[in-house]
């Protein structure tokens, strides 16, 4: 039996460019996962992640003649695949978009302890967030947009996003607070 050889991402890049199919499932395979993990943070649900994914290599396939090697691929991948979910969740946005921001209540700076929070809690909390706050706080926190360029991702004010930001670790924080408290009281 013979050892395959391994292809490097940058020929599987270069013969994706030629329109290769062979190498575009290879390529498909190789980041599905990342490209899923990015996605499924701006996806309602799984079905929704795999559409947006798959939508997100479409373009890759078409535009990775564009691609320039001197870039890191995988950050070239999560732009496409970020907007591509973005795009998808955007109408969905707009109806939330809809809250009256000038009534904002004062937020609190306060911030409990929490010692025992796993990724999995942090997850579950966050997935507690209203869609555009949930959206925003990955754009910002996770994926390090600015506030113009999420902004112009979701067409909304600057001064929108700020405080849909705010918002949502105001709400993380009271979150964080109550599963604290329950934490306490149930170990006490």
């Amino acid at each position: 039996m013979h050892p395959t050889p391994r292809i490097t991402e940058e020929e599987i890049i270069s013969q994706c460019k030629t329109g290769n199919l062979k190498y575009q499932e290879v390529l498909y395979k190789l980041f599905y996962g990342y490209a899923m993990g990015i996605s499924l943070r701006y996806s309602l649900n799984r079905d929704d992640a795999l559409e947006a994914v798959n939508d997100a290599f479409i373009k890759v396939f078409n535009a990775i003649k564009n691609y320039n090697t001197d870039k890191p691929f995988k950050a070239w991948l999560r732009t496409i695949v970020v907007n591509t979910a973005i795009d998808r969740r955007r109408k969905d946005l707009k109806f939330q978009l809809n809250v009256e921001l000038d009534n904002a209540a004062p937020l609190s700076s306060h911030m409990g302890t929490v010692d025992n929070l796993n990724a999995q809690d942090i997850l579950k909390m966050m997935n507690e967030l209203p869609a555009i706050q949930l959206t925003i706080f990955n754009l910002y926190e996770i994926d390090g947009y600015n506030h113009d360029e999420i902004a112009n991702m979701l067409t909304i004010p600057v001064s929108s996003s700020r405080v849909y930001l705010s918002r949502a670790k105001e709400r993380l924080r009271k979150i964080i607070r109550h599963e604290a408290q329950n934490h306490e009281r149930s170990a006490g």
